[in-house]
């Protein structure tokens, strides 16, 4: 539910959350993770690959955010939220696959990804992606299952 403030009056109302932007992501991460696994060795997909999963985590951040606000009668507090406390709120409303410590693992590979380039951490950014695609997808469908 969303609520929308005109003055001193509020409307409340329920938006559908538009998940395309979350699944063309899985979509495209699982698409270049097949062409990585094929050939490892490639620069050029490995960084496509880390780019794809930088995008792919931060819209699933969105997205578990916006699930959350979606399915509770008072949204505003998800606004102020940390991030640890999104993942356990998803964890209890089962939006998540995997707890704070796979997320902390996965928030720390996107911030390794998004601060520095070197191929060591470039490796072992790739290597955290197979990991990482079960909880999109998974939250992916508990949002769709959910029609939220």
């Amino acid at each position: 539910m969303s609520v929308f403030s005109a003055g001193r009056t509020s409307y409340a109302f329920v938006i559908a959350l538009d998940i395309v932007p979350l699944a063309n992501a899985i979509d495209r991460l699982q698409a270049i993770l097949d062409r990585y696994r094929q050939d490892e060795t490639d620069d050029a997909i490995r960084d496509s690959l880390i780019k794809r999963f930088e995008f792919t985590y931060e819209t699933s951040h969105k997205m578990l955010k916006r699930a959350l606000q979606a399915a509770s009668p008072s949204p505003e507090p998800y606004n102020q939220m940390s991030f640890p406390d999104l993942i356990r709120s998803g964890n209890e409303q089962g939006l998540l696959l995997s707890e704070w410590p796979a997320w902390r693992h996965f928030r720390d590979l996107r911030n390794k990804s998004a601060h520095s380039y070197d191929q060591g951490l470039a490796i072992e950014v790739a290597a955290g992606v197979p990991a990482f695609l079960p909880d999109a997808i998974f939250l992916r469908d508990q949002i769709l299952a959910r029609k939220l």
